[in-house]
């Protein structure tokens, strides 16, 4: 039988749960840096969250180390082994790339508006996809390779300014935004495809992968505040410029890979594309109410564009699965479309974890 909460299957909560937090992550992190002529510093926000990951997953892990007991071994000797022992050196190439992407999404939503970001960052879909292709040799299929242009299409068509120049930003804004969305996107593919080519055979469980990647990250995440805004850290103090809404914002941004793993376990990839292709909506009509967001045509067809394309994105790696027979062996049975915007994924009995955004990260 399935999981159930309240009656209601988990595979349904968890995506209502995911979709709005894909929708608050985008709003909150928009409010908060333009809510305020002070703006706070985007490292401590990233390190922040980063601390508050490593916590919950340390937790559970425990948890989950509870209900195994080993013989002979106290619980945080092997804890020990378990996050530090091992391949895990391995996570900190992962950690340090998602650690740079929490940073430039920060900075993006500065420059854009939260409707043409959320957008506009589904390119991760195709940079990923692109990864996967070149360091792992996956094969697409035509379904999948038509996704991916119809994606870009999309993506170019949101980017279009209105043509009748009224209210006319600055030229320099929206271009530096999407160099910076571009370059996220790129850091997430490659991270999402390192992390899948050294997860394939791993029998550690989610919650000690993501230990091991919190952990890692919070030094990159360290030396943003140090060396980054070490200055402005040190005259002005390490919570400059904080807020209810930029603890908002942490807070999403440090449950959103939690929400994802429990997604991945007990959903498919279509409906997690139905999940995504909801939250673009809502951040969009909620743009139009909290920050005057004017919708154009363009606009309007683009995001139809990008928001059907990731539906036909997760349906086509559904079938490509399901025509797959699987291996005698004990591999990871990785979603073979590369994503990084699952912090879990189920193979073989076991859960392999695998991060986002803010995920993905």
């Amino acid at each position: 039988m399935d999981a159930q909460v309240f009656g209601v299957p988990l595979k349904y909560v968890s995506l209502v749960v995911l979709t709005l937090q894909n929708s608050l992550l985008v709003l909150v992190m928009r409010y908060s840096r333009v809510s305020s002529s002070v703006q706070y510093y985007a490292s401590t926000a990233v390190l922040l969250s980063e601390l508050a990951k490593f916590t919950v997953c340390l937790a559970l892990a425990v948890r989950e180390r509870l209900q195994s007991p080993t013989p002979g071994q106290s619980l945080a000797r092997r804890l020990f082994d378990d996050v530090l022992g091992g391949d895990s050196w391995k996570m900190m190439i992962p950690a340090g790339l998602y650690t740079i992407q929490n940073n430039l999404q920060y900075a993006a939503v500065t420059l854009l508006d939260a409707a043409t970001f959320q957008v506009t960052y589904q390119l991760k879909i195709l940079t990923t996809a692109l990864c996967a292709v070149l360091m792992l040799g996956t094969q697409l299929g035509r379904m999948r390779w038509l996704a991916l242009v119809l994606l870009t299409a999309g993506v170019a068509l949101v980017q279009l300014p209105a043509s009748d120049g009224a209210s006319q930003r600055s030229s320099r804004a929206p271009v530096l935004g999407l160099l910076t969305v571009g370059l996220a996107c790129v850091l997430s593919g490659l991270a999402g495809v390192y992390f899948e080519k050294v997860l394939k055979g791993s029998r550690q469980s989610v919650w000690l992968r993501n230990v091991q990647l919190s952990l890692f990250s919070t030094v990159p995440a360290l030396f943003g505040v140090l060396f980054v805004d070490g200055r402005g850290v040190r005259l002005d103090g390490f919570f400059y410029g904080y807020s209810r809404w930029t603890c908002a914002a942490i807070a999403c941004q440090a449950l959103g890979g939690l929400i994802v793993a429990v997604v991945v376990k007990y959903a498919d990839n279509i409906l997690k594309g139905f999940a995504t292709s909801i939250s673009i909506v809502l951040s969009c009509l909620a743009s139009v109410w909290l920050f005057g967001f004017r919708i154009t045509p363009p606009f309007v067809v683009g995001a139809a564009l990008v928001i059907y394309a990731t539906y036909l994105y997760g349906a086509a790696s559904d079938a490509t699965k399901a025509k797959l027979t699987p291996l005698p062996v004990a591999t990871a049975d990785l979603d073979d479309d590369g994503s990084d915007n699952a912090p879990g994924r189920r193979g073989g009995g076991q859960t392999i974890g695998l991060r986002t955004i803010g995920s993905d990260e």
